[in-house]
């Protein structure tokens, strides 16, 4: 053999060429723009490439095909645009009675079928969870509520007239949960006219035979400061535009709501969006069992909070005495306490007074608040009365549609959580949110990134190794052991004096200055700290981030609040809780942090996704200004890079199919070795049937010609 010469060069050389001739393959392929529309399933493309992907994804979005098969996930554009058509009961039963699902269009039926005969299977893991990701307004919300529709629909079961009554009124219950809870959880934001502002898991639970029986929602870090703070252009929540809007001459007068008030906590009411109708949501909590009274409690109480919000305070000139109230909100004062049954006096004092307790012999001293501290004062009673009102309407819900576990064996659940997050201003909200979304990233990763090529590593099979963007240093940045940023704001919260964001920004950046997804907008006067997502980078600001985490409820404003003859009020501050009230703030070392309560329901959630077999959507904005067919290529394709969409369809377009586990499959199927002969003239012959020790050698010799096979197949 002739001895090689320059080697490296030629090396370049047929790099090179290899390049050229690969992207010649993907011009070949974009030639062709005619058939783009044609690939349904995106591991049919070839070459898989961002290019050729989100080529064929815009060709079919052009066409109004919306959903497209990308490996393991579904992706799904948002049409922005009514298309009622794709989601009728005709098409929905289309789906449910077809022998192969799969071989119609993609669809998000497709998928909640496959996830129903999954269980129907009853191949392990027989639970299943649909986990619908995306941008805030990318079409979650909407997705998850064309499932819930499905489920009730195809998993009704044909029984006696009685008890189809029964199960009829558990499916409309289930299906009327969702506007009430978008009516109090979702809001318009600048970036989506309902978005969710809670995070939700909905687990529909099923009979043995696989009909819908019961229901029950689990929810995570409602927003609550929405309802005393409201962005620039953005709306409180939905509930309190359809009460000013929809309610009756009758019902103004009895809630103090007079015709084109304003209120300051009630901002671009001019605007009218179709979550604002009223009848929808009433009807809605009328079939979870709210009655016409208790709805009038409630709406009452919302008028309250309202009229809470006009209130404002001026300084005094003795500073030794409580703030002045002004003037002009002297009658929103008198509407407030009528409205929440709290005595004006008693409402007036828990507002400008605070209560402190000292000394061995626990002496009370009495301090007038500064105007900053009794505005505060008010929006912390404004979004304490919410945030309670929201918990007990799920304790509601989840009582109307609660059945004994003893009555359903297994669920499908549907997480729907707010999506990725990044406004101009960013704080512990959108902190815990984009969390949220790192975890359930993680989850992608390691399912199916990860795991799935490591097992055909394990297995000995002939691998190249396709690289995916790990997430876990960011993960590990927000909340690893035992330092991070929440480890750091729990320590900062726990310390008896007031936070200085100043030191707190140095302390952050000299305890995890070796995170590389950790820095700082040095052209900001603000603190501020930047965290490299997967998503992107977002830059949040530190103040009032203490403050936030910390949640501190004054007891003057929780006794008051229990001294309210409303009955609604008395249910959710009862009298029982007012020694726990007043020993918790004298204990800082035992303060709860809103951190600390997330981050543990999150890890329950995430104990829940993996114990089930995961189906995930992909739920992609094609244009940030929501408009109706408009595909823009650079804002989808950052989507499709921080989600790992890509690195999936190479995945699942080189790896196998079908994975079931062997000991699932040899059970399911071992029958079928053992037949007798099927010709009419021949009896049953006994040398068909195997002996355990002929079935252990065919496993043997099955597993050594199907290496991947060994666990899965």
């Amino acid at each position: 053999m002739p001895k090689q010469q320059n080697g490296p060069k030629e090396d370049s050389t047929i790099q090179n060429d290899l390049n050229e001739s690969f992207e010649e393959e993907v011009r070949a392929f974009l030639s062709d723009e005619e058939k783009l529309h044609l690939f349904d399933d995106l591991t049919k493309v070839n070459p898989v490439t961002t290019t050729t992907v989100l080529k064929c994804l815009q060709a079919r979005y052009t066409v109004n095909l919306f959903y497209t098969n990308a490996g393991c996930s579904l992706v799904a554009l948002n049409p922005f645009q009514p298309v009622s058509y794709l989601y009728s009961p005709e098409l929905m039963r289309e789906y449910h009675v077809a022998l192969r699902p799969q071989d119609l269009k993609p669809h998000i039926f497709a998928v909640a079928e496959q996830t129903y005969r999954n269980v129907q299977s009853q191949i392990a893991p027989v639970n299943q969870s649909i986990i619908v990701s995306g941008e805030s307004g990318a079409g979650k919300t909407w997705t998850s509520r064309c499932l819930m529709k499905f489920y009730a629909s195809v998993a009704a079961p044909v029984i006696s007239h009685k008890g189809n009554e029964t199960v009829e009124r558990i499916e409309k219950r289930v299906l009327d949960s969702n506007p009430v809870m978008e009516a109090f959880g979702n809001a318009c934001t600048l970036r989506n006219n309902n978005s969710s502002r809670f995070g939700k898991y909905i687990q529909l639970q099923l009979d043995r035979c696989h009909h819908l029986t019961s229901a029950s929602i689990r929810t995570f870090l409602l927003e609550k400061t929405r309802v005393a703070y409201q962005a620039p252009s953005e709306r409180n929540f939905h509930i309190f535009y359809q009460i000013t809007k929809g309610a009756t001459a009758e019902e103004r007068l009895e809630w103090n709501l007079p015709e084109g008030a304003e209120y300051r906590w009630l901002p671009n009411s001019e605007s009218n969006l179709d979550e604002d109708c009223f009848e929808v949501t009433r009807d809605a909590m009328f079939h979870l069992g709210i009655d016409h009274s208790t709805q009038n409690n409630i709406f009452k109480v919302l008028s309250g909070l309202l009229h809470l919000g006009n209130i404002q305070f001026s300084n005094p000139e003795d500073e030794s005495q409580p703030c002045e109230l002004e003037d002009k909100t002297k009658d929103s004062m008198k509407a407030a306490g009528a409205l929440l049954h709290i005595p004006v006096e008693e409402l007036l004092e828990s507002l400008r007074i605070r209560t402190i307790t000292a000394g061995k012999q626990q002496q009370v001293f009495k301090k007038p608040c500064s105007r900053a501290e009794c505005e505060t004062r008010r929006d912390c009673l404004a979004k304490v009365i919410y945030a309670k009102l929201f918990e007990w309407l799920v304790l509601v819900i989840n009582e109307s549609i609660y059945a004994d576990p003893s009555a359903w064996t297994n669920f499908i659940g549907l997480l729907d959580v707010y999506g990725f997050e990044a406004f101009p201003e960013n704080n512990l909200e959108q902190l815990c949110i984009n969390y949220a979304n790192e975890k359930l990233q993680q989850h992608f990763v390691a399912h199916y990134l990860k795991a799935q090529q490591e097992e055909y590593a394990a297995e000995g099979l002939q691998w190249s190794f396709i690289s995916y963007q790990d997430n876990q240093k960011c993960l590990d940045l927000i909340e690893g052991n035992p330092l991070s940023i929440f480890s750091l704001l729990n320590e900062e919260c726990r310390l008896n004096r007031s936070s200085n964001t100043d030191l707190f920004q140095t302390r952050i950046e000299k305890a995890l200055s070796n995170n590389q997804c950790l820095s700082r907008n040095k052209f900001s006067k603000k603190p501020n700290f930047i965290i490299s997502h997967y998503a992107g980078k977002v830059c949040y600001q530190l103040a009032a981030m203490v403050e936030k985490n910390k949640d501190p409820i004054a007891p003057e404003l929780i006794q008051v609040l229990q001294n309210s003859k409303d009955p609604l009020l008395q249910k959710l501050f009862p009298v029982t809780e007012r020694n726990q009230t007043n020993i918790k703030p004298q204990n800082r070392a035992a303060v709860v942090t809103v951190v600390a309560k997330f981050k543990g329901s999150l890890e329950h959630l995430m104990q829940i996704l993996n114990s089930t077999t995961p189906h995930y959507i992909r739920c992609i904005k094609p244009n940030a200004d929501c408009k109706a067919m408009t595909f823009k290529r650079e804002e989808v394709l950052s989507q499709l890079q921080a989600c790992g969409i890509v690195e999936a369809i190479t995945i699942s377009a080189a790896g196998f199919p079908v994975r079931i586990p062997l000991q699932s499959f040899t059970e399911r199927y071992e029958i079928l070795r053992t037949s007798c002969g099927s010709n009419k003239n021949r009896g049953c012959d006994k040398s068909n049937y195997h002996t355990a020790e002929q079935n252990a050698r065919v496993r043997k010799d099955f597993k050594k010609h199907n290496p991947v096979y060994k666990k899965y197949l």
